[in-house]
Order: structure tokens, then C-alpha cells, then sequence
């Protein structure tokens, strides 16, 4: 199962690259190599939870980006503003619990987005955290990177996950709506897939302003619900310690 990552990451390192920001990149790519390999370990994980080991004897089950990240999908991004990671090998047949190879597939498809959310949560209590002690100590270069680069993964986080949830194949989205159909509309939903995905991926490639707008509302509930309660205690405490 792949994870693509589209939409600010990308145009953030093109800026980058456009601007010979050497910081810039290194914590562009930090971001997008931790929070790919853990969209990817994360299908691995449950699909080994489920009983299939495919992708745990490939090497799959670890943060190590080179078990994850995909050379074109990786160049792909750095020069055409959107890519992938390598596709997690799922084998429906092996689960081993008692569950369906539809919802199997659908648990599985959802334990990457919902990795990204993980990701998203700790990065957002890391950059308040950061936040108070840069006020408490009055402040460094040091803490000043720590806020963007904690900032920054709570962003492409989002935007992974949201991205991803959408039900379009070859997206996780995809196969979490089809988890969820009747089994007659499910089939007939596999057999359309290949049509969809090609409509999608033009899209992708020629309307990225459409994408854009649909995630920036898509992901206002996501924040609403990570983002803002914690820096609102955040700044809770701000005010206390003054």
C-alpha cells in the first residue's frame, strides 16, 4: 500500500531547491523520510497483527527509509511537487484472525493515516513544549529550528493523513470506503478502480490548485482537534507563568 504525499511538503521543497536553502532541505527531507517510513511501517504493523507476515519478511516492519522510501517516487517529488513511498506487500489470504479479507484490507489501508495522526499529535505537543521553553529561557537559534521543524511535521502529517483518507484509489482511502460497502458494491467498486485512479492522477498532475483547497478544508476538522487544544493550554500556561 503506497503513501503519497502531495500538496504543501511538495511545494516547500521546491521553494527550498529554488532557493538554495540548505536548512530548509534537510528539514524538509528529515520530515518527509520520518513521516513516510511510518505511514509504511504502520500498514506493516497491522498486516502482521492480522497474521500476514508479507511485508514483516521483507524488511518492511522498521523506520529505516531505505526499506520505504521509492527512488522515482522520491525523485518525482523533489522535481515534480508530489511522490510516493514503496507500496507495502499485503497478502488478504494470510490473515489469520477471524475477519474478512474486505475488512482486513480496510484495517490495514487505515493504519497509515491514522500513523500520520500519531505523528501529528506528538509533534504538536513537541512544538507548544518548545514554544514554553524557548519563553522560559528567553529564546535560541536552537529552539527557533526545533519550533520549525516540529511545525513543519505536524503539517505534512496532516496533510498525509487527509490526503490518504481520501476515497480515491490507489489511495488508503480508497479501500477504507470500499471496507465499509455491501459486498456487491464493493466488487463492482474494485472494478472501476483503475479508471478512477487514472482520472485522479491527472488530476493530481494538472489541477494541484483543486487538491490544494479540497485538503485545506478537509484538514480544518484535524486541527480544530489536535492543533488547537494543545496550544490553547499552551498558551494557558503562558499567561500562568507570567
Amino acid at each position: 500500500m503506497p503513501s503519497f504525499a502531495s500538496g504543501p511538503a511538495a511545494l516547500n521543497m521546491i521553494n527550498s531547491l529554488a532557493q538554495f536553502d540548505i536548512q530548509g532541505i534537510l528539514v524538509t527531507v528529515l520530515v518527509l523520510t520520518i513521516s513516510l517510513s511510518f505511514h509504511e511501517m504502520a500498514h506493516a504493523w497491522a498486516a502482521h497483527k492480522l497474521g500476514d507476515d508479507t511485508a514483516a519478511l521483507q524488511g518492511r516492519l522498521t523506520m529505516n527509509p531505505l526499506a520505504h522510501l521509492d527512488p522515482i517516487g522520491t525523485l518525482m517529488f523533489i522535481f515534480a511537487g508530489f511522490g510516493w513511498a514503496k507500496p507495502v506487500p499485503v497478502n488478504p489470504a494470510r490473515f489469520t484472525r477471524n475477519i474478512s479479507i474486505q475488512r482486513g484490507t480496510m484495517l490495514v489501508s487505515l493504519a497509515g493515516p491514522t500513523g500520520n495522526l500519531i505523528l501529528a499529535v506528538a509533534a504538536s505537543v513537541l512544538h507548544a513544549a518548545t514554544v514554553l521553553l524557548s519563553v522560559a529561557v528567553g529564546g535560541n537559534s536552537v529552539l527557533d529550528l526545533l519550533e520549525n521543524l516540529f511545525l513543519y511535521l505536524y503539517m505534512a502529517n496532516t496533510i498525509l493523513a487527509v490526503f490518504n483518507l481520501l476515497p480515491i484509489p490507489p489511495l488508503d482511502g480508497s479501500k477504507i470506503f470500499g471496507g465499509l460497502l455491501p459486498t456487491n458494491l464493493y466488487y463492482k467498486f474494485l472494478g472501476m478502480e483503475r479508471t478512477i485512479g487514472l482520472i485522479f492522477l491527472m488530476l493530481v498532475i494538472f489541477g494541484r490548485g483543486i487538491i490544494s483547497s479540497v485538503l485545506a478544508i478537509v484538514r480544518i476538522p484535524f486541527d480544530l482537534v489536535i492543533w488547537t487544544p494543545v496550544h490553547w493550554l499552551a498558551q494557558w500556561l503562558l499567561q500562568f507563568m507570567a
